[in-house]
């Protein structure tokens, strides 16, 4: 794997410029691999600005060189533990550790916010977030989220 880019996580607001175009690139490229799949749906996880917004979430971009590449949040589950969700890499940035840098941010942030515990999942066609999830230390559970499209699910412990 090529070295990871130097990336600067920066603070960011779900509707807004460059955070507002990943989260649609998320969409569309969900919407492809899971058939017609509408990440909003009442049947989906709750992942919207409310709840990927302060004081109980956070939203971060990743930028490289003025480029946005990454984007990723967390939202509340109780006063102990949150929920990673929304992590996307732009495809031109993948394999170059830029997603474990995200999810390492993002499990920083949780723990800045008071967070003990990280939860998250990821679907059947996604075997590489399961990976890098596991190689992270996220231990599969049981599914905790109701997310009728994911296949994994899994915590770890921040503390």
């Amino acid at each position: 794997m090529p070295d990871t880019p130097p990336i600067e996580f920066r603070d960011a607001e779900f509707d807004i410029g460059p955070c507002a175009s990943l989260l649609q690139a998320m969409r569309d490229e969900m919407r492809e691999l899971y058939d017609g799949l509408d990440m909003d749906s009442d049947d989906m996880p709750r992942a919207g600005a409310a709840e990927l917004g302060p004081p109980t979430g956070a939203l971060i971009v990743g930028w490289t060189d003025g480029e946005p590449v990454c984007v990723g949040g967390l939202k509340r589950l109780d006063d102990h533990a949150c929920e990673i969700k929304r992590m996307y890499v732009a495809p031109g940035w993948r394999g170059r550790g830029v997603a474990r840098a995200l999810l390492g941010e993002l499990e920083a942030t949780a723990r800045r916010l008071g967070y003990e515990l990280a939860r998250l999942d990821t679907g059947p066609r996604q075997q590489g977030a399961r990976g890098l999830y596991e190689s992270a230390g996220y231990t599969e559970i049981e599914n905790f989220n109701a997310n009728p499209v994911a296949a994994f699910w899994g915590d770890k412990s921040l503390l």
